[in-house]
């Protein structure tokens, strides 16, 4: 069944983390909603980004990862996508597709921080980059929608194995759709290894430093897997 619950809940009510609770895996989709907001040109794109909605910041932050593709992403958001290819600003695309969403606390300053980029380069000029009629970009507005796969992971030396077996897009939900919900910037595996008991606290530092922005989900699980692999097996070594 289908639920729109951002928790960390198994099935029973309980909280995901409880040493005697299993992890309850999930998987999700995001649902694009059309806006009906576009731009033409520099500015409108400017304008439309102070009112859209945070939905839409985060579906073009974050929505590409589970498209699915068949080659490299050449930009990881799709404002700077735009700025090449619909604008040709070939340096306002390079500044736009370094902003790494991971470092704002929230969307309201992500969403500062791609205005002021839009910002500084209109001041630069008085010329205002417009796009062909057929290049528009069109804001989208994502809701994700989350499944119970009804997967119970027991006890944390099961993760390594498990992870290895998750698809993208529980990867997506669990690694970094999660740090959008309480406690804040934490991923789900961290959170329920947390409340396990603080054993796991060098495993939670390790999986905090994995990038979940500027690589693909099947990267992400890979690495995730192995850093997982390798701190259990080290504890079994000692």
């Amino acid at each position: 069944m289908a639920v729109n619950k951002h928790d960390r809940r198994n099935s029973s009510g309980e909280p995901n983390g409880d040493p005697t609770t299993p992890f309850a895996v999930k998987d999700c989709a995001l649902i694009a909603l059309a806006t009906g907001r576009k731009a033409r040109n520099l500015r409108e794109m400017r304008d439309h980004l102070l009112t859209v909605s945070l939905g839409s910041i985060y579906h073009h932050f974050w929505g590409g990862l589970l498209l699915p593709r068949f080659e490299h992403r050449e930009f990881n958001n799709d404002f700077a996508s735009w700025a090449r290819h619909g604008l040709h600003e070939d340096k306002l695309a390079e500044k736009l597709a370094v902003i790494d969403p991971t470092e704002f606390a929230d969307l309201e300053r992500l969403r500062q921080e791609i205005v002021d980029v839009i910002e500084q380069r209109l001041d630069e000029s008085e010329y205002i980059p417009w796009a062909k009629r057929n290049m528009e970009f069109e804001f989208i507005h994502s809701k994700i929608v989350v499944f119970d796969t009804y997967q119970r992971i027991e006890r944390p030396e099961q993760l390594p194995g498990a992870v290895r077996k998750l698809s993208g897009s529980s990867i997506f939900f669990h690694f970094i759709d999660s740090r959008r919900r309480p406690p804040a910037g934490q991923d789900d595996f961290s959170a329920w290894l947390t409340s396990c008991g603080a054993g796991y606290a060098g495993l939670c530092g390790s999986l905090k430093n994995i990038d979940p922005y500027f690589t693909s989900l099947i990267h992400i699980r890979e690495m995730l897997s192995r850093t997982m692999a390798e701190y259990f097996s080290g504890r079994e070594r000692l």
